[in-house]
Formats: structure tokens, C-alpha cells, sequence
């Protein structure tokens, strides 16, 4: 590992292998080290199932009842890449009045245009809330609930009081992810997540990054004030950069909040969501008097993460009280009856220093949502402070098509 780097990346979680990929197709050389002997951090995928009975310490491994536990690859943190499977909410059916003006809704958004005035329907972009367009196509708040938490992902009801351009915008993009596949705006790859940050490491390593698994990082070593290098068993490497995740600079970071996350094995699907084999459940915080959503997020045996007819549904929300578990029974109700359920309650961190003067940039603790969007934003935060540039997708995926044909 001796040597000198432009970057080095601590810890394999999947936006430490997001930002080590990008690195090196941006000709940096790149080495990415985890103390852990598997990739994901703390957003790995575990398997077999064995192994996740040991990383919640149950005793006596899965029953026979659960199948072969090479079959299973159970994701710690959940996420939905926003683009089968459905999105369902607990509002209920929207009835005949609400669906007519829900769907006027959807077509202005549809139709809306910024180069085209007429299709802002008198709307005043610089001055009306998100507030007044719901008012003005008369929507009711079980629909308003579903539009701004399903459909704008939003986490609380503070944007209808905010300018309304960007909640459009945000609608207009579920809108065309949906249209790409009908069903459901989201993808999920087969195998569970952990196949991501292996890809973006497989990608650093086509353009010349070095990866170690199961190193120690003994220090990050500073020189007034600026990271130079880290030092594991003995040996140093050099670089100008570092991205790591929080576990690393315990004394860069502080807590923000807690989340509690239960994974739970069932052997069917969600009830009232017509035996899907996937979907997303979002109860908005207005229907359990939060202040915080509560997500549930559900796979199946269909995407390769899971033994034959039994299903993965993972319940989050933000820990709001002294008694997490009982927060996150709204959700836990509609999974029952439940075979096996594994709890954890994580802190959240975030880092203290921008990583302008130390050059240390570290990631944000993955929250409760069940998107990208939060994961992606962070990314692109943290590239933003490294280079000084907006990340540019497009340029990215030319030079890969250049790479790859």
C-alpha cells in the first residue's frame, strides 16, 4: 500500500465506491481501503443467512423452514433507485372526486413547460406556495399527503409553505421514471445492493485504482492541519485527498439523530397491494401525528435476495421518542404475520469539518428514507468540495462509452 495517491477512500460503503470510481475515471490514482473483509459497509448485503443471524447475534441460525441460506442476500440499509414492482401508501383508494382532480393535476404537471407560459395555468412562479396549487386543483390532504411524500419524496410537509417550481419539477421526474417501465418508477438490482458498490469498484479498478479489503487504518496522519497520508501495519501511503465514512475520524463528526431500521422475513407479500413481488409503503407522518415518515421497502424471492416464496420488507423512520420500537409499529402491522425479525436502531452522523482546509471529506450516516436521492445528493456535495465542479454525468458516461464501446 506504500506509495503516493491522489486520493485514498476509507471504508466501501456504497458512496465511498461511488466517489472512488469517479476518482479514477477522472484519472486519479486512487487506493480504497476497509478494515472489513467485505464490501458495503454499512450499507452491505449480507449472505448467506447465517450470517446475518450472527450479525444480529441470534442464536441457533435460520430454521430449515427459511430454505437454502445461500439463497438469501438481505441488504442492511434499503434503497429504491428511483428509474418492478409498485409504490403503495397508506392514505387509501382516492375516491371518484379526488381521482378527477388528482388527475387534472397530473396533466398540468405533465404539460408544464418553463419556456412555456401558457402552461403554468396562471400560476405565479415567483409568488404561490405548493400550498395554492393544491387549492387551486382542490386536492384533499390524504392526495396531497400521497403527492408530496410518494411522488416529490419530500420527508416533511415543509416545502408546501416554499415556492412551488421545484415540487413540479420533482413530480415531473417520478412522472418519466414511471414511463420508462409502467409499473414503478424504481429499480432494484438482483442480488441486493451490495452488487453496487462492487461495480463502482470494479470500475476504479479498470482505470487503475487499488482496492484492500481487511486492512486496519491505524492513523490518518496530518500535517498542519492538511491530511498527507494513513498509516495501517506499519507502512504509510501518501495522498493529496481523502473520502471516507464516519466511523473513521470519530473526532470530525457528531450525531444528528437516530434511526431505527427492522428487517423482517416474510413468506407473503404485503396484504392490499395485490401479491406484488415488490413495492414501496410510505405512511406520511400527518396519518401517525410525526413529525417523520415511516418507510417500508419489500423484495422478494423474483429478485435473487431471498429463498423461494418468502419475501424481505425492511421498515425506517427517524427515532423521534425513548421507545424507537414502538414508532415503527405502524408499519410492522401491515407486514404481519412476520417469520423472523431483526432490529437495529443506528446513529446518525454527519462530519463537522467541510474538508476545504483538511482536504478529509467525509460522507453523511444513510438516513430512513428509501431512495437515492439523499445518498446521491451527499455525493455530489461531497465531489462538488473536492474539485470545485459540479459532478457532470453526461461527461462520465461518454468517457466510459469511449472505454467500453
Amino acid at each position: 500500500m506504500e506509495g503516493e495517491y491522489d486520493v485514498i477512500v476509507l471504508g466501501t460503503g456504497l458512496k465511498e465506491c461511488i466517489l472512488s470510481g469517479i476518482m479514477s475515471v477522472n484519472e486519479k490514482k486512487v487506493l480504497h481501503m476497509d478494515r472489513n473483509p467485505y464490501y458495503g459497509g454499512e450499507s452491505a448485503s449480507i449472505t448467506p443467512l447465517e450470517e446475518l443471524y450472527k450479525h444480529f447475534e441470534l442464536q441457533g441460525g435460520p430454521p430449515e423452514s427459511m430454505g437454502s441460506g445461500r439463497d438469501w442476500n438481505v441488504d442492511l440499509i434499503p434503497k429504491f433507485l428511483l428509474a418492478s414492482g409498485q409504490l403503495a401508501l397508506s392514505s387509501g383508494l382516492m375516491g371518484m372526486l379526488e381521482k378527477k382532480q388528482f388527475r387534472k393535476f397530473l396533466t398540468f404537471v405533465s404539460n408544464f413547460n418553463e419556456d412555456e407560459p401558457r402552461s403554468f395555468e396562471g400560476i405565479d412562479l415567483q409568488n404561490t406556495i405548493m400550498r395554492e396549487v393544491y387549492k387551486k386543483f382542490n386536492l384533499g390532504q390524504d392526495v396531497i399527503d400521497f403527492t408530496g411524500h410518494a411522488l416529490a419524496r419530500y420527508h416533511t410537509d415543509d416545502y408546501l409553505d416554499q415556492l412551488c417550481l421545484e415540487t413540479i419539477h420533482r413530480i415531473k421526474l417520478y412522472s418519466r421514471s414511471l414511463g420508462q417501465y409502467g409499473q414503478s418508477p424504481y429499480l432494484y438490482p438482483l442480488y441486493g445492493l451490495g452488487e453496487l458498490p462492487q461495480g463502482f469498484a470494479r470500475l476504479s479498478a479498470i482505470y487503475g485504482g487499488i482496492y484492500m479489503l481487511n486492512v486496519p487504518v491505524d492513523d490518518i496522519i496530518m500535517e498542519n492541519g492538511r491530511v498527507v497520508g494513513v498509516k495501517s501495519k506499519g507502512k504509510v501511503a501518501r495522498c493529496k485527498q481523502l473520502i471516507c465514512d464516519p466511523s473513521y475520524i470519530p473526532n470530525k463528526i457528531r450525531k444528528t439523530g437516530q434511526v431505527i431500521r427492522v428487517i423482517c422475513i416474510l413468506s407473503h407479500s404485503i396484504r392490499n397491494t395485490n401479491d406484488v413481488k415488490s413495492c414501496q409503503v410510505i405512511i406520511p407522518q400527518n396519518q401517525v401525528n410525526r413529525k417523520s415518515d415511516i418507510y417500508v421497502c419489500m423484495i422478494s424471492y423474483t429478485h435473487n435476495v431471498a429463498a423461494q416464496g418468502k419475501y424481505i420488507a425492511i421498515a425506517s423512520t427517524t427515532v423521534e421518542t425513548a421507545e424507537p420500537e414502538k414508532e415503527i409499529e405502524p408499519a410492522l402491522s401491515i407486514l404481519e404475520p412476520i417469520d423472523q425479525k431483526f432490529v437495529t436502531i443506528s446513529d446518525l452522523y454527519e462530519p463537522t469539518d467541510d474538508g476545504l482546509e483538511s482536504q478529509i471529506f467525509c460522507s453523511s450516516s444513510y438516513d430512513a428514507t428509501t431512495d437515492f436521492e439523499t445518498t446521491c445528493n451527499d455525493i455530489k456535495d461531497i465531489y462538488k468540495r473536492m474539485t470545485g465542479t459540479d459532478f457532470n454525468f453526461e461527461k462520465m458516461r461518454r468517457k466510459n462509452n469511449d472505454v467500453f464501446g
